[in-house]
């Protein structure tokens, strides 16, 4: 039970960022560039920045080869992965351009891979080429196919270091964080009020203006500033396997399969991580919690918020066998093995090492069912959010940090 005492005033800021993930912190950063001398803090319910999505992601730079022509992701995903690299050799962070290939193992998945490419051509995917079976095998030894897609700038990064890296930045600008402290009210007046419970009870910190970057959260923020509740975000956990340290790993960079393009998911692929060992998955599972790294982790309030949305129910329609496929291949590692063999075939169940990495993706949910896939952005009055970050926000960081910030500064000409 939250305490009934008056709360401890935390300040007065000009803006004030809610979240402390990769955008968040990159939203901050671009602020300061832009206007030094900024009185700025960041407010963060953990103890530690990047403790959810942007440290428990698959630590790749994505290319921007699977996203909509003119949509924000394909926009910024391009311009983004260019900022994350440029950021991570500034500052020493590990990081690899190592390269990816989308494989086609069936002839009706050619097709889909022509439109991946066309895609991938229209969003300016630097150094993307279609390679044949022996040429892939040339860029992947242990990967086979009909034909694949090879980005040779797709890449490895260590995601947490880039937020450790940025935090320091902004700690040295002056910039106050607020660790521990969960927003639980937005109010609206003179200047924006943000209540919120943190380590030694009730807080309170006001500001000009805010801005929202709290992922899984995202919905929630939006709903107590008054925004629309539509989309909602709905947890899926996804898992990756993690295989035995060998002399040579099984793959150079990362071997992806053609995805389903109904599907904002990937499907099971083959990657190396920045520390050098090789995972599989994800898998995709509806979860019962909004930080449910674990399955017997559940949060009641999440699990009333998923069931009594419409668009869970509208989506569980369409999806039923592909939600029945994921939950299979969540509580089996034979069948992750078996998706990841269709296109690395040496793979074999004695190449895992028997543990795993998990992370929840905040899907936002609309009413009528809509899996929604693009970046979004809204503003209510003095508070501008971002209702929806999912992959590849992380690449994206930068790039969206800047359109955020445009935007934020729009609505104040």
């Amino acid at each position: 039970m939250e305490s009934s005492a008056a709360p401890r005033d935390l300040g007065r800021f000009d803006v004030v960022v809610v979240g402390a993930g990769l955008i968040g912190l990159a939203t901050a950063r671009e602020l300061l560039t832009r206007r030094p001398g900024l009185r700025l803090a960041v407010v963060e319910a953990e103890e530690e920045v990047a403790a959810h999505q942007s440290g428990h992601n698959s630590g790749v730079v994505h290319g921007g080869i699977y996203y909509e022509p003119g949509s924000l992701k394909a926009r910024l995903c391009v311009e983004g992965a260019a900022l994350m690299y440029e950021y991570a050799a500034e500052h020493a962070i590990a990081h690899e351009r190592c390269g990816k290939v989308v494989v086609a193992v069936r002839p009706a998945e050619l097709g889909r891979l022509d439109a991946l490419e066309q895609r991938g051509r229209a969003n300016g995917v630097p150094g993307l080429r279609r390679v044949g079976p022996s040429e892939l095998r040339e860029i992947e030894p242990n990967a086979t196919g009909l034909a694949a897609l090879h980005a040779p700038g797709t890449g490895i990064i260590d995601y947490p270091g880039v937020a450790r890296a940025i935090r320091a930045e902004l700690e040295t600008a002056g910039v106050v964080f607020h660790l521990g402290t969960r927003v639980t009210g937005l109010t609206e007046a003179v200047r924006v009020v943000l209540d919120a419970v943190g380590p030694h009870g009730p807080v309170r910190v006001s500001a000009e203006r805010v801005i929202t970057c709290a992922g899984l959260w995202a919905d929630r923020l939006a709903r107590r500033s008054g925004a629309d509740p539509d989309p909602q975000i709905v947890p899926f956990r996804g898992v990756y396997l993690r295989l035995r340290a060998t002399p040579t790993p099984v793959v150079r960079g990362m071997v992806y399969p053609v995805p389903d393009p109904t599907l904002p998911f990937l499907g099971v692929h083959v990657h190396r991580h920045v520390d050098g060992h090789v995972m599989i998955g994800p898998s995709a599972m509806l979860v019962p919690s909004r930080d449910g790294y674990r399955l017997s982790h559940v949060r009641g309030r999440d699990v009333v918020e998923t069931l009594t949305w419409p668009g869970t129910w509208r989506v569980a329609r369409r999806w039923w066998r592909t939600g029945i496929e994921e939950m299979a291949m969540a509580s089996s590692q034979r069948r992750h093995l078996a998706a990841a063999r269709a296109y690395v075939p040496s793979l074999a169940a004695e190449d895992l090492d028997g543990s795993f990495h998990s992370g929840v993706r905040a899907q936002a949910v609309a009413r009528d069912g809509t899996l929604v896939d693009d970046f979004v952005i809204s503003t209510q009055g003095a508070v501008t959010h971002l209702r929806n970050a999912p992959s590849p926000a992380a690449t994206s960081a930068f790039a969206l940090a800047r359109e955020l910030v445009d935007r934020f500064e729009d609505r104040q000409s």
